[in-house]
């Protein structure tokens, strides 16, 4: 097990950008999956953007050019670069690593995003 912390979130206008930092308390580099998840009270926690141990990424069509995820794993961190927000990004935006082999699938506490009108 790997435990997550997020940082970076907070309030900010519509169209402007925010940085989340996910750290993990060990290594990344085995991790088959990192990625941000997000959700709104009374909501299902969404997919927002995942990256794979060899670059591969991939985001919901909702981010897809404003999000951009990315991993340092020399200093076992994921980032989420967020740009152009807007009202309905706000959420609570959690941090995840899994692994299939041997099985692991660690959340953070969450991080909450505010974006006003």
């Amino acid at each position: 097990q790997v435990q997550l912390v997020e940082s970076g979130g907070g309030l900010v206008q519509s169209g402007g950008s925010l940085r989340l930092s996910c750290a993990a308390s060990g290594s990344i580099f085995s991790i088959d999956v990192m990625g941000w998840y997000r959700q709104v009270p009374g909501k299902e926690r969404e997919l927002v953007a995942t990256i794979t141990k060899d670059g591969t990424t991939n985001a919901a069509d909702s981010v897809k050019g404003r999000f951009t995820i990315s991993r340092n794993d020399a200093k076992n961190t994921v980032s989420l670069q967020m740009n152009g927000l807007k009202p309905e990004d706000t959420a609570v935006y959690y941090c995840n690593a899994r692994k299939a082999y041997p099985w692991m699938n660690s959340w953070g506490r969450g991080a909450q995003v505010t974006v006003s009108s």
